[in-house]
């Protein structure tokens, strides 16, 4: 007999960035940020990536979660949820099958200022979303 939870699609984190995706958008956000970091766009990056990659205490965080987590910039996620029309950045809990829903809005992505707020805020967030 097959185990009913392990047949349940597991809930999935998605993280989408307000920067688009690939190489070369990469290397301007990053001498953007680097250059002018008030006028840098996607919050969710700023607080969560140094100049070369993710954090390790938020790497961290993400890989101790009871959820799968998804990473998409914003040109791969409107591909993916073309229906779906929201401020930037977002975190977004999927449960299932479900559509993502909206779990950390921007204006609350662009009010962290540290690792460590965004990952009280996201524990949080979760915690009451149970």
């Amino acid at each position: 007999m097959a185990d009913s939870a392990a047949a349940q699609p597991r809930d999935t984190l998605i993280l989408v960035y307000n920067a688009d995706g690939g190489a070369l958008a990469a290397l301007r956000d990053a001498v953007h940020k680097l250059v002018s970091p008030a006028s840098y766009p996607c919050s969710l990056c700023a607080v969560s990536y140094g100049a070369v990659g993710m954090k390790a205490d938020w790497r961290r965080f993400l890989d101790s979660l009871p959820v799968a987590t998804r990473f998409h910039h914003r040109d791969d996620f409107q591909a993916a949820w073309p229906g779906l029309a929201i401020a930037l950045p977002a975190i977004l809990l999927q449960r299932g099958g479900a559509a993502p829903a909206v779990l950390i809005d921007a204006a609350t992505l662009d009010a962290q200022r540290d690792v460590g707020a965004l990952i009280e805020t996201l524990r949080t967030a979760l915690a009451a979303a149970r």
